[in-house]
C-alpha cells in the first residue's frame, strides 16, 4: 500500500521524535510509553504505543498516526483521519488533553521531572473562589468518583465568571489542582499552602481556598 505523501515534521514537531514519551492519566495510576516516528502512516506519521498502553487506554488501539496541527496542537488520529486525542502544550515538554470517556491525559517529555501530587483525599470538601481576596463562589470537590473522575459542585449565587465555566470534574496532577470546565481547557492552580491554591498563570487574582 502506498500512503499519501506527508510533509516532514517541522522543527517544533521534530522534537517529539526519538525517545519514548510518557502518557498518563491525571491520577498517574495509568502510565505508558508513546514513541513518535517520522515514517509515513495512513494519516500523518507513525506512532507506537508500548504493549500495555491499549489495556490502560483502549482508544489508542485505533490510533494509527500523529500530526502537529495549527496552534501547536498534537493530534493522534485514526485511519480515517479522525482526531481521537488532541494534546495542547501547557508548558515546555508537557502536553494535556481533556478526552471524553477517559478524562484528562498528559504527555510528558522523556526525562522530565515529575512532581508528586497531593493525595486526592486531602482535597475533598468545601472550597471558595476568591478574587482580590473577596469570595465569589463556593464549590465542593466531591469524593464520589465516576469512571475515575471526581465531580465538582458549584453552589448557588456564584460570580458569572465562575458560573459560566460549568466546571464538571477535578483532579490533582504533579502538585497542581485541575478544574475541567464543560468546554475549553482546564483551569490550573498551584499550591501556595495547605489551604490555598493560586490560579496559573499568576496575575489574575483568582485563588481557591478552604473556607
Amino acid at each position: 500500500m502506498v500512503f499519501a505523501q506527508a510533509a516532514p515534521p517541522d522543527s517544533d514537531a521534530a522534537r517529539l521524535v526519538g525517545a519514548p514519551w510518557e502518557m498518563a492519566n491525571a491520577d498517574r495510576d495509568k502510565v505508558c510509553d508513546v514513541t513518535f516516528k517520522t515514517d509515513r502512516a495512513p494519516q500523518g506519521f507513525k506512532v507506537e504505543f508500548d504493549p500495555n498502553c491499549g489495556n490502560l487506554f483502549p482508544l489508542v488501539k485505533d490510533i494509527v498516526g500523529w500530526k502537529f496541527a495549527e496552534n501547536d496542537l498534537l493530534r493522534l488520529v485514526d485511519a480515517g483521519g479522525k482526531t481521537l486525542i488532541e494534546f495542547g502544550e501547557v508548558e515546555t515538554g508537557v502536553f494535556e488533553a481533556p478526552t471524553p470517556g477517559v478524562g484528562l491525559l498528559f504527555l510528558q517529555a522523556p526525562g522530565g521531572a515529575v512532581t508528586a501530587s497531593r493525595p486526592a483525599d486531602d482535597m475533598f470538601g468545601e472550597w471558595v473562589f476568591t478574587r482580590a481576596g473577596k469570595p465569589i463562589c463556593n464549590i465542593t470537590l466531591d469524593s464520589n468518583a465516576t469512571n475515575g473522575q471526581y465531580p465538582v459542585k458549584l453552589r448557588p449565587n456564584c460570580d458569572p465568571a465562575i458560573a459560566q465555566q460549568g466546571f464538571t470534574t477535578w483532579a490533582m496532577d504533579q502538585g497542581e489542582l485541575l478544574l475541567t470546565p464543560s468546554r475549553g481547557a482546564p483551569w490550573r492552580f498551584e499550591e501556595v499552602d495547605a489551604a490555598n491554591f493560586r490560579r496559573i498563570p499568576a496575575g489574575n487574582e483568582i485563588m481557591l481556598s478552604r473556607p
